[in-house]
């Protein structure tokens, strides 16, 4: 299937490229963007039921449903029982998960049972109220915003980078023009090339929202469970357990390679805010 959709995709490449030779960047990057709209907005709710297992939350496990109720509540987004949902993702994986997703009347909280089985009450509330958080926060519309933008002057970039190569080294080559199958080869590796070097920014700006969404959990749980900074320490120190996460890598590691804070950080972090007890206004809930 891999395959199979490489090559048409590489089909309609190459016919928008003898179509358009000095516009074919503008005009992949426009069919990518439905494709993007797909993948980050609309799969969990159409291609995710087909490949996994929902059901109410409240069947298996109404002791959380209340919880869950009154956190989104007080993140000004609430969730009807109903939008609850248990995905039994323990059939497929061991890692853990919950999400939140949909607009209006679709909105829907989603928790893996993986998570459920390897976190308590609390620490369930707490990896809730981060995702919460990147909702409220609306970090997937601003990253899917920052991904078409970069993805457009890449894809331009990569264009100009293509002539800029095939006019240097073309006739060694062999590869007679843009239009010859064997550029494809070469557009590929510019986007690798691309994307490599793209990684510590697209990095750097998933970890400020990652901490973002970090003090927006530990905000949102405050009151609600019985000690939020032990809580959200704990949730912190499963996720990294079951990822295998090293709890300080090297700044340079982290700087190209961690979307996410590090633990010993994420850690530290959870012990150490308490704006509540310094007379502090907490940043996002009040």
């Amino acid at each position: 299937m891999t395959i199979g959709g490489a090559i048409v995709v590489a089909r309609l490449l190459m016919a928008v490229i003898r179509r358009r030779p000095r516009t074919w960047w503008f005009y992949a990057w426009l069919a990518a963007v439905p494709i993007a709209l797909f993948l980050v907005f609309i799969s969990p709710w159409f291609v995710d039921p087909i490949f996994n297992k929902f059901v109410p939350l409240q069947e298996k496990h109404p002791e959380l449903v209340e919880a869950i109720g009154k956190l989104t509540q007080r993140a000004g987004v609430p969730i009807p029982t109903e939008r609850m949902f248990l995905m039994e993702a323990s059939a497929k994986t061991n890692e853990i998960n919950a999400y939140v997703t949909g607009i209006g009347a679709s909105k829907r909280v989603v928790i893996w049972d993986t998570t459920i089985a390897m976190t308590g009450r609390d620490e369930l509330l707490v990896i809730v109220g981060h995702e919460l958080g990147h909702y409220v926060l609306g970090h997937v519309a601003k990253g899917f915003a920052m991904f078409l933008v970069g993805l457009l002057v890449g894809m331009y970039v990569a264009y100009r980078m293509l002539q800029w190569m095939l006019k240097k080294w073309g006739s060694a080559w062999g590869v007679h023009g843009q239009e010859d199958w064997a550029a494809v080869g070469v557009l590929l590796l510019i986007l690798s090339v691309l994307e490599f070097v793209s990684t510590p920014l697209d990095n750097s700006i998933s970890r400020m929202q990652e901490h973002a969404a970090d003090i927006y959990g530990l905000e949102v749980v405050h009151g609600l469970v019985p000690n939020s900074q032990e809580a959200g320490a704990h949730a912190f120190q499963v996720l990294g357990e079951v990822d295998l996460d090293d709890p300080e890598p090297s700044r340079f590691i982290t700087f190209w390679l961690y979307s996410h804070p590090p633990l010993a950080e994420r850690l530290k972090f959870a012990y150490t805010y308490d704006p509540w007890a310094k007379g502090e206004t907490p940043k996002y809930v009040k």
